[in-house]
Parts: structure tokens; sequence; C-alpha cells
């Protein structure tokens, strides 16, 4: 089936993850027809935003709390690795999620699909 933009709908729905959730967004208000479509640029707008402002929240308390002599140092360090695991995760579930699409698969995130698919239909 063809998207709105003359693509077939995987591609587009593939391209939705492209750059996170500015790329989800722009799909999301381009594409008003596409279910398949509108549902991975939702989700992909909805698990990157929520992957970002938990990066920026963590970076936020791990520059806090890195001011304590000490603890803050251990906190740090904690919070960093935290951190770092998240970056593999949004690069990791951007490829994962990019490949499902191109295969026309419909695959839900936690929590977060299923607020999308009740969204979508």
């Amino acid at each position: 089936m063809k998207s709105i933009f003359g693509l077939n709908e995987n591609i587009v729905a593939a391209l939705s993850y492209i750059a996170g959730p500015f790329s989800g967004i722009i799909v999301l208000i381009l594409e008003r027809e596409n279910k398949f479509v509108r549902f991975h640029a939702l989700q992909s707008t909805l698990w990157f935003l929520f992957l970002m402002i938990a990066g920026w929240m963590l970076d936020l308390i791990q520059r806090v709390l890195g001011s304590i002599p000490l603890l803050g140092w251990g906190l740090g360090l904690i919070i960093g690795m935290v951190l770092w695991a998240g970056g593999i995760l949004y690069i990791v579930s951007k490829l994962f999620l990019m490949f499902k699409a191109f295969q026309n698969a419909v695959f839900k995130m936690p929590i977060i699909g299923d607020v999308v698919w009740n969204q979508v239909n």
C-alpha cells in the first residue's frame, strides 16, 4: 500500500524513526490516512521523546550530584553508566524499529506501543 508521500508504507514507516521524534512528528503531521505509517510515526515520537527526556533528567541529576565530594563521584559514575546504556538503547531500538517497520511489522514498544495502538485505531 502507498502512503501519502507516494512511497510504500513500509519505507515511510521506517523513515519515521530515522531522526527520532523529529522525523516522527513530521510524518505524523503529513500522513493523515495510513494507520500503519501513523502508528510508527507516533511510536517514534513518543518512544524517542521519552528516552531523550529521561537522558536529560539523568544528566541534570548527574551534574547536581557531581558537586558532592566523594559521594558525587561514585553516583556520577553510576549515572554515567546508565546514560551510556541509554544511548546504546536509543541506537539499538532505532535500528530494530526501523527494521520491523520495513518488514511491514507492527512491533509495540512496552507501554508506549499499546497507547499508540489505541490512539491510531
